[in-house]
């Protein structure tokens, strides 16, 4: 018997057209789900009577025997057994005789891939919030040891007022906690059994599908069979997740490539996370920030990808639903190697407070502060704006900085400035005049510190109870 499913063919199958259409160079990567999910399902058959308990102890035996094979490299999976569900029962023929055969009874590849999917996919939505956690932790860690250091804040990347180093990287653990919402959220749609569904209408044999999604730890079971194996909108949504957290990590890699360029000298990567150059060496590069960066793309793209194939398809499944698996496993591998590394970068990077602080003394960004400070002295607020777009501009002229200017030099201007307007000017006193709930001001980002790391012990408690669940 060359081919499982071969008793309708008279001819063999092209060589071409085997390579062309066969899964099993990448989705061998499903190998433990694959058997995870057919020890449930033999033993689900033997509970409801549909095979002799003889017939699935051997299964199961079997399952566990070829399971440490493929763990010791001791299974050569081949193209002409397509796939890993075929590869698997297969070699599981081969190793207890005809009785693996009747693995498959009651059940279709169509819905043993989607089951499969969900759970490799549970365990990265898992795995991605634990990490991500992690990153919350070194991202709160440098905003509490730069409570004090003050930098410009930008706009269209362009000085706009002083803000806290801390406020800047809380506003980073701000977009990765929504990023962990997003993946937990979605965790409920993957945590969904498809099993049982059979290719597209279900099966005659009197399965209990409830029973298998208890023994896979499935909270639910697929309503309908034919949206259960043809639903890849889990695969969609962890996509779109992993793109936000692309998008979020590379904004971040931006500004650390600015940083630390020596143009600005705001921070210095470890030696660990950068490489030098083989021509000039003086360099550090900020290789790991760039190529984060530059993997957005390919993260992207595979969302792109997987919402192509799936536009228009007829139900239930096709064939088209193959390419689900390429892009998916990519986006894993390349989020998992930006996060792994992501977290003790920003851990051990060093922060230049002073540079900082010298490039908020050399800017305008605490002009704002004095049209407030003439607003609330009765100046109309688009009066007091034009005063000090004057100011500013007579300081740009005589190359000077606001806190430069003589008392004299402001009542040009107007005859509301008095002596507080250096106080008010001062960049510490510019920054906690912001303090309002999400500003930048010293208490408020302490508060904020506070908010954030129940919400990493909360959410770190949840990866952690998983983890025991899933033992």
């Amino acid at each position: 018997m060359s081919k499982l499913w071969g008793g309708r063919f008279t001819k063999k199958t092209d060589q071409l057209v085997e390579e062309y259409t066969a899964s099993i160079l990448f989705d061998k990567e499903l190998a433990e789900e694959d058997i995870q999910g057919s020890l449930a399902h033999v033993t689900m058959l033997g509970k409801c009577g549909i095979l002799p308990a003889d017939d699935v102890e051997k299964i199961q035996d079997g399952l566990h025997k070829v399971m440490q094979m493929i763990r010791r490299g001791e299974v050569e999976f081949s193209v002409s057994d397509e796939d890993i569900h075929m590869n698997i029962e297969k070699t599981l023929i081969d190793e207890i005789g005809p009785v693996g055969g009747k693995l498959h009874t009651g059940r279709s590849r169509n819905d043993q891939v989607a089951t499969d999917m969900h759970l490799y996919l549970r365990k990265r939505v898992v795995e991605f919030v634990g990490m991500l956690v992690k990153l919350q932790e070194a991202l709160i860690g440098q905003a509490k040891a730069n409570l004090d250091t003050i930098l410009p804040g930008y706009t269209h990347l362009q000085r706009a007022q002083p803000i806290l180093f801390a406020h800047h990287m809380m506003a980073y653990v701000s977009m990765f906690g929504r990023d962990i919402e997003r993946f937990r959220d979605s965790y409920k749609r993957v945590d969904m059994l498809p099993l049982g569904a059979g290719a597209l209408a279900g099966t005659t044999f009197p399965i209990d599908r409830h029973f298998v999604a208890q023994q896979l730890g499935f909270e639910r079971v697929y309503e309908n069979s034919l949206d259960a194996v043809s639903d890849r909108d889990f695969i969609v949504e962890f996509l779109a997740n992993a793109s936000l957290v692309m998008t979020h990590l590379s904004r971040l890699c931006e500004e650390i490539v600015l940083w630390s360029s020596t143009e600005f000298q705001f921070v210095e990567l470890d030696d660990a996370f950068t490489t030098g150059s083989s021509i000039m060496p003086q360099k550090k590069n900020p290789d790991v920030a760039e190529l984060v960066r530059g993997k957005t793309g390919r993260v992207y793209g595979n969302l792109i990808g997987m919402l192509t194939v799936l536009k228009a398809l007829p139900l239930a499944y096709n064939k088209d639903m193959q390419e689900d698996k390429e892009g998916m496993f990519d986006t894993v591998r390349t989020l998992q190697g930006a996060l792994q590394l992501f977290a003790p970068m920003i851990a051990t990077m060093k922060v230049n407070r002073d540079r900082m602080r010298q490039a908020v003394n050399q800017d305008f960004s605490n002009a704002t502060d004095i049209a407030d400070y003439l607003a609330s002295k009765g100046m109309p607020f688009r009066q007091a704006h034009e005063v000090i777009g004057k100011t500013v501009l007579y300081c740009i002229q005589n190359k000077k900085y606001l806190l430069d200017l003589t008392l004299q030099e402001f009542l040009q201007f107007s005859e509301l400035f008095d002596d507080r307007i250096y106080e008010v000017l001062q960049p510490e006193n510019v920054v906690n005049a912001r303090n309002v709930y999400g500003g930048t001001a010293t208490a408020q980002v302490s508060e904020a510190i506070g908010r954030a790391e129940e919400a990493v012990g909360l959410n770190n408690r949840w990866f952690e109870e998983y983890i025991e669940k899933s033992k």
